[in-house]
């Protein structure tokens, strides 16, 4: 992909205001891409335009130097319409965040300059084969005075629309000749880069045009100055972490207000009432109204608990933050991703529930609320975040530094 020129966002509310003005341009053909594996180009071309992409960009390099609770409220409001776009740039979030707490002075100006100008960052981190998904087998080994970069990496989002790749890799160095520490390094390469192929091979039941294919580099040379270490992101109490997981809990409580829409829309103008209840019109169903007063209440619950752990990583991730802070955040977003799954895959259920059979026709694909909610819930276990707040309010343990926290 090309870079596209950008407009610059200076505000919070110039982001709010770009973010609605473009998911309302988003949603009316979120389910027909879905149903066709449309993948959506000229979408994420007029993303990049809109100078969304560059909101986090330090303001020294030019940019709005937004909180991560202006860019979860941006993602929301983008899931809302279609998630699929909402995900394309979350790992495009994620490493600049990376490049700001770990790059060098050269690295920020050089990749902050491409962010501004409209360009695009796709993620090359997941693998298969380990024996969990923490184990990282694409090496990073030195060649004269570069590096060589092998392996294979899958479930790469937005890799169909990428400028620049961010890759996952483990320093292979026995020797010692690059005079760099053991341990994981990111590198950051065009995406035209000779070795590296893209291929769109993602099948999954949901976030179908997220761009989410596999990413193999053959025999790829880096220079050094695109390789940073990531242990001073995620070895740290940095918030690096809890700022990833917030985007996933934001596409999340998105998908959950939308489908909450749709069901709301569905049932107003198209279903009809159960013969029971003796009203003419379905919104009058005193059981349906119960029912929309229940989810209604999940989906506002988890945008409020959303809202409440973005301002915690707000204040996590400032110049003089601490380790408690970093804790509390890391807590207060696992317990909005615990309420964002749940919204998310019950309301989207309970569309049918309340809409009733008309609304399973396949050509209106209302299951792709569905579908998207139980596909990207899936990206790490809700059960694990029960874990660390139980631990944190029972023996006073904060959560682990590994960055899906």
């Amino acid at each position: 992909m090309t870079a596209v020129a950008a407009d610059r966002i200076l505000s919070a509310a110039q982001a709010f205001a770009v973010a609605q003005r473009l998911a309302a341009e988003f949603a009316p053909g979120a389910a027909e891409r879905d149903r066709d594996r449309a993948l959506p180009y000229a979408e994420v071309d007029r993303l990049a335009a809109s100078g969304l992409l560059a909101i986090t960009v330090p303001a020294a390099y030019g940019g709005a130097d937004l909180p991560p609770s202006a860019v979860a409220e941006v993602t929301r409001i983008l899931a809302t319409a279609d998630p699929n776009i909402a995900q394309i740039p979350h790992s495009h979030f994620v490493y600049v965040n990376l490049l700001r707490l770990a790059g060098t002075a050269r690295q920020r100006q050089r990749y902050f300059g491409r962010v501004l100008d409209g360009g695009r960052i796709a993620n090359a981190q997941s693998e298969r084969g380990g024996a969990t998904i923490a184990e990282i087998s694409t090496t990073l080994r030195p060649v004269g005075d570069r590096f060589r970069i092998d392996g294979v990496k899958y479930y790469c989002t937005g890799s169909l629309f990428a400028d620049l790749f961010a890759v996952l890799t483990r320093l292979d160095d026995p020797e010692g000749r690059s005079g760099l520490e053991p341990g994981e390094y990111i590198a950051y390469l065009p995406a035209s880069t000779p070795g590296v192929r893209v291929v769109d091979d993602w099948n999954g039941l949901g976030q179908r045009t997220t761009g989410s294919g596999t990413v193999s580099f053959d025999e790829v040379l880096v220079d050094r100055d695109q390789v940073i270490p990531r242990s001073g992101a995620v070895r740290a109490p940095t918030g690096y972490g809890a700022f990833a997981q917030l985007l996933h809990a934001a596409i999340d409580t998105g998908i959950a207000r939308g489908a909450l829409g749709a069901a709301t829309e569905f049932v107003r103008t198209k279903s009809r009432p159960w013969f029971e209840a003796g009203v003419a019109n379905a919104v009058d169903d005193p059981l349906l109204i119960q029912r929309f007063g229940e989810l209604s209440v999940a989906v506002t619950a988890a945008e409020a608990t959303l809202s409440s752990a973005g301002w915690a990583v707000d204040e996590a991730t400032r110049t003089d933050t601490s380790a408690d802070r970093v804790a509390r955040a890391s807590l207060a977003v696992a317990t909005a991703k615990v309420l964002a799954d749940r919204a998310a895959n019950d309301v989207s259920a309970a569309l049918f529930e309340v809409a009733g059979t008309r609304s399973v026709a396949a050509d209106l694909n209302l299951h792709h609320f569905w579908r998207n909610a139980r596909t990207h819930t899936l990206h790490d276990p809700v059960r694990w975040k029960y874990q660390h707040i139980g631990r944190a309010l029972l023996h006073d343990a904060a959560p682990p530094l590994h960055g899906v926290i």
